[in-house]
Parts: structure tokens; C-alpha cells; sequence
């Protein structure tokens, strides 16, 4: 398991196909952690040097108890910090993918600094939002409860509620959840990084900085959680530069869970295009 040192935090990471020269890295939701992205970083490697980070706070990774950390411009921040950790040059430009959360923090990172971004993957992403949607409401929620046996309760409703199918919930899952929330630091993080991301948005004059930056769009046509209609303010930023918008059929708010090998698909297919190299 690889550990990175970002000024003196430790981060965990998963990395594939280091010897390749294009870099993509793979930024997970609120409350995740790499494991999220199933096989698909791996899959990637094939074309690319993928990155897979459990961001600070989360995960594996250190929990500090900084605040500053867990709002969206301290993320962007940790970003580039740990481009830097890992190896990755000030100068190489890199593609991200970004779910939920991570949609938020790769949008901010290529409006600080779009020649670094190569191109943008947004899934189901947050950053439009001026206010928790009820669903988001009931996250927190369960991610604040301290009694265990309504905790888990609650973390399972909510699990099941992110899928257009509840059966397909693994319990491990939940249970994954659970022990890292549990960590200490975990709580701090998860509500920091709540609050500043659910209530300011990405102003559009900011956003539009980025048009240029070639970018796909998906979303789970079942997202309860950040709802189709949010994908509309991305989409109007990136029409000129919208290589595809897809949307996911039979899938809640993590459609490379329940439809790995359809969005590992048009991953590659999006990230392979006019790239002679391959």
C-alpha cells in the first residue's frame, strides 16, 4: 500500500502503470476512499499512469485536525502537494476524474491552474450546490450519529438509497464506513468538508474559466443525492468542449459501482480519443 509524505501527512494511495507518461488521477465523493473506483484505475493503466488518492481526511489517509484542510480550496491545495509527493513535475499536465466531492476539488484545481488539466471527468459531481439537497441532509446525518445501533441503521438506509437497486448494497460496505468514520479526526472532516462544499458554489464566472478544458460528463440517472438536473450547470460551461454527456441508466449516484464495465468503457473510449499514441 503506497503512503505518500504531503508536508508531513500521510496519505494512502494506489498507483498502476507508473512507467507511462499520461497521468490521471481519480478523486473519490464525500466520505469515500479509493477503494470506490473498483477496478477500474487498474483497467486504465493499460494507456495511462493512474493515481487512485484517498484525499486528507479520509480513507487511509491522515485526519488531521486543521479545518482549513477540508474546505474545497485547502483540497485543491493538498492536490498539487501531492502531484509534487508522488513525483508528478510542476509542469506535466494531468487528467482527473472526479466523483461527488472529488468533481468539486478537480473543477477548483483546473480553474487555479488549467494547463495543468489536460481533461475534466466530472461523475455525478457537487459544486453547483447552494444549499444540501434533503438526501445529502440525511448523509450527514448518519455520518454524525454516535449511537451504534442507529448508526448503522441509518448508514445502511442511506447506502442503499445511493443505488437504483438497495439489493446490490454490499455489506462490507457499510461496514467500511463505519470504521472510518469511527477514526478519530474522521467526523471533523467528513462535516468541514460537508459544509463548505453543500453551500458554496462554483460561481460561474469562475467555472466558465475552464471551457476549454475537454470534458465528460456522466451521471447516474437515479442520483438522489446530487440529482440529474445539477448536471445542467455543467454542461452549459462545457458545450463547446463537452466530448460526451452520459447518462447512466439503472444507476444512483455511483454509476462505476453499478455500472463498472459501461463506465470504465466510456473512460477509455473518452480519455483514448484522438491520442495517437496508443
Amino acid at each position: 500500500m503506497p503512503i505518500a509524505n504531503v508536508k508531513g501527512v500521510k496519505i494512502k494511495y494506489d498507483e498502476f502503470g507508473k512507467e507511462r507518461n499520461k497521468h490521471i488521477l481519480f478523486i473519490h465523493g464525500l466520505g469515500s476512499s479509493s477503494i470506490a473506483w473498483r477496478d477500474i484505475p487498474e483497467a486504465l493503466s493499460e494507456h495511462f499512469h493512474t493515481i487512485a488518492v484517498d484525499l486528507i481526511g479520509f480513507g487511509l489517509s491522515d485526519k488531521p485536525e486543521t479545518e482549513d484542510y477540508y474546505k474545497i480550496k485547502g483540497f485543491s491545495r493538498f492536490i498539487f502537494d501531492f502531484r509534487e509527493a508522488i513525483g508528478i513535475s510542476k509542469n506535466e499536465k494531468m487528467t482527473i476524474v472526479g466523483h461527488s466531492l472529488g468533481g468539486y476539488i478537480a473543477a477548483e484545481v483546473a480553474i487555479e491552474n488549467k494547463d495543468l488539466v489536460e481533461k475534466l471527468v466530472l461523475i455525478d459531481s457537487s459544486g453547483v450546490l447552494e444549499q444540501p439537497t434533503p438526501m445529502l441532509l440525511l448523509y450527514l446525518d448518519a455520518a454524525m450519529e454516535t449511537d451504534p445501533i442507529l448508526r448503522y441503521k441509518k448508514v445502511k438506509r442511506i447506502f442503499e438509497d445511493l443505488l437504483a437497486d438497495r439489493s446490490r448494497l454490499l455489506p462490507i460496505v457499510v461496514d467500511l464506513f463505519i470504521g472510518t468514520i469511527g477514526k478519530p479526526g474522521a467526523k471533523h472532516a467528513f462535516k468541514t468538508a460537508f459544509d463548505d462544499s453543500t453551500t458554496r458554489r462554483i460561481e460561474p464566472d469562475r467555472l466558465m474559466q475552464i471551457k476549454d478544458i475537454p470534458c465528460l460528463i456522466i451521471w447516474g440517472r437515479q442520483d438522489k443525492l446530487i440529482p440529474l438536473e445539477h448536471a445542467n450547470a455543467f454542461k452549459a460551461v462545457f458545450k463547446k468542449n463537452l466530448d460526451s454527456f452520459v447518462i447512466i441508466e439503472d444507476a444512483g449516484h455511483g454509476p462505476f459501482v453499478e455500472k463498472t464495465a459501461l463506465v470504465y468503457d466510456k473512460l477509455r473510449t473518452f480519455l483514448t480519443q484522438q491520442d495517437t499514441t496508443y
